[in-house]
């Protein structure tokens, strides 16, 4: 009997072992809260970058030469023409370098007309054999050294006069200066901006876009460009130049926009508003963050409201990976994961915590 209750009582406690085991097993896997958000699409008519109106050409000019500044007739705001000196340098150092060079081809010809003398009258003894052959030899060599002097003297004459019109600094096309970098009497380095230059008649307006902008920045995209003071004066244009990075400090990129023949109102400076044209669909994006990277293609996690709980999706980007502008598979409305992508498995329950 005794052993039969053994027997009995081992029996109880792997039935209850086993069952604990069961129990364990069946667990609830624990709900996992997740950051999420729904995906909206973006509007863009009340999308407004702010810029400037600046020329499309413009040149720093600068002397070829080192000089002491004598003059600038020009200030800020004066309109030029081609070919109008704008500022001139002491060409005092330059004039007596063409000096010098003058003298020096004058030198090189009075010694060249020597030795050609020199080499005809031996060209003339040698018919009655009163000098060498060796005597004329040298004769000729010393009248070609001095035809190569001549050459020398008159590449350097060339070279002064060339530098010495170096001390005025003139225009190339006709513009208005929008900057001036030197006064009279200051002394300027060669490459050193004495004047800036502008030509008026092609203005651009110039924005500063970040990287929320709703729809991607490309070539000949088409905006409204407006004043911002007289909201009612506006012109259309296209988008001519994107900067290929963003500027470190404010994480914007510059963005130049051509403008459809504007008004004399669009000064150069004056503040101008850009928004987008009127036939810019509305875009679906997602953060970079919630599209997971798999076998080739894009997936973003779907919450099932109704059920709490999660499912993979395959969506299409368009452009830009870094953009994740979507262009098919997710429908607008949906709440997709946007943290801790590749901790989740399809069908796992979760609780939503917070809306990015």
């Amino acid at each position: 009997m005794k052993r039969r209750a053994m027997i009995a009582t081992g029996t109880f406690v792997s039935a209850l072992v086993l069952a604990g085991c069961q129990q364990e097993a069946k667990a609830p896997e624990p709900v996992r809260p997740v950051l999420s958000m729904v995906v909206e699409q973006s509007r863009t008519d009340g999308i407004v970058a702010v810029g400037v109106v600046e020329p499309r050409y413009k040149t720093n000019l600068a002397f070829r030469v080192l000089g002491r500044l004598t003059g600038r007739p020009v200030s800020v705001g004066d309109l030029v023409s081609e070919g109008q000196t704008v500022g001139v340098i002491d060409s005092t150092a330059l004039e007596l370098a063409v000096r010098s060079a003058k003298a020096e081809l004058t030198k090189a010809e009075a010694l060249l007309a020597t030795a050609t003398a020199t080499e005809q009258r031996q060209r003339t003894l040698i018919t009655t054999d009163a000098t060498t052959k060796q005597t004329l030899d040298n004769a000729e060599q010393a009248r070609a050294g001095a035809a190569a002097s001549v050459a020398h003297a008159q590449a350097n004459l060339f070279k002064a006069i060339e530098q010495r019109g170096y001390a005025q600094l003139k225009v190339d096309f006709a513009g208005v200066v929008t900057a001036v970098g030197a006064e009279v009497g200051q002394v300027v380095s060669p490459g050193q901006n004495v004047v800036t230059v502008a030509n008026p008649d092609i203005r651009e307006a110039v924005v500063d876009i970040g990287e929320d902008f709703p729809v991607p920045l490309e070539i000949d995209l088409p905006f409204t460009v407006g004043l911002q003071l007289l909201p009612d004066v506006q012109v259309e244009g296209k988008v001519r130049e994107i900067a290929p990075q963003a500027d470190p400090a404010t994480r914007l990129r510059r963005v130049r926009i051509t403008l459809n023949n504007p008004p004399e109102s669009f000064r150069l400076g004056t503040t101008v508003t850009a928004k987008l044209g009127k036939e810019q669909s509305p875009t679906l994006r997602v953060p970079a963050s919630a599209v997971l990277a798999k076998d080739g293609a894009n997936f973003v996690w779907v919450v099932d409201q109704r059920e709490s709980t999660v499912s993979l999706h395959k969506v299409d980007l368009a452009g830009d990976p870094a953009d994740a502008r979507v262009a098919g598979g997710l429908a607008p409305g949906a709440r997709i994961v946007t943290a801790g992508i590749h901790s989740l498995t399809p069908g796992q329950h979760v609780r939503i915590k917070k809306d990015q």
